[in-house]
């Protein structure tokens, strides 16, 4: 064996030969890689841009419905009050329909209250008349 181990190589071509041909293979490597993700990139907009005209039809086709909606919804605005006072109006209204509610069932504990004692009221007198 000789002291050089650089000479021991079954190739023949010289060092910068062979540095040449890896980069040569690199590049080659590096070219298909390349274009490889060029063909991805390719149809990942392809794909985003038939999404995005199925997005925009969509918003065509919804956005009349969605006007439509708006417009019913100031109509029932304009119903529940005024401008200045749209909902204010209708809560007001229910507070005092639940005000109402309380005070009618309040009325009526009392007088099942006093039913109550009017009756054992009358027990009372109707058990001191029968003896």
């Amino acid at each position: 064996m000789s002291d050089n181990p650089t000479q021991e190589t079954p190739d023949s071509r010289s060092f910068e030969e062979r540095v040449f041909a890896r980069f040569d293979a690199l590049d080659a490597r590096m070219d298909r890689f390349e274009s490889r993700i060029e063909v991805k990139v390719d149809a990942l907009d392809t794909r985003l841009t038939t999404l995005e005209e199925k997005v925009d039809a969509r918003l065509r086709e919804t956005r009349p419905i969605w006007e439509g909606v708006l417009a019913r919804l100031g109509g029932v605005e304009n119903r529940l009050g005024g401008v200045e006072n749209r909902l204010g109006g209708v809560e007001k209204e229910v507070k005092n329909v639940g005000r109402g509610l309380e005070l009618l069932h309040r009325d009526f504990f009392q007088s099942r209250i006093s039913h109550e004692e009017l009756r054992k009221r009358v027990e009372k007198l109707e058990s001191q008349t029968t003896r």
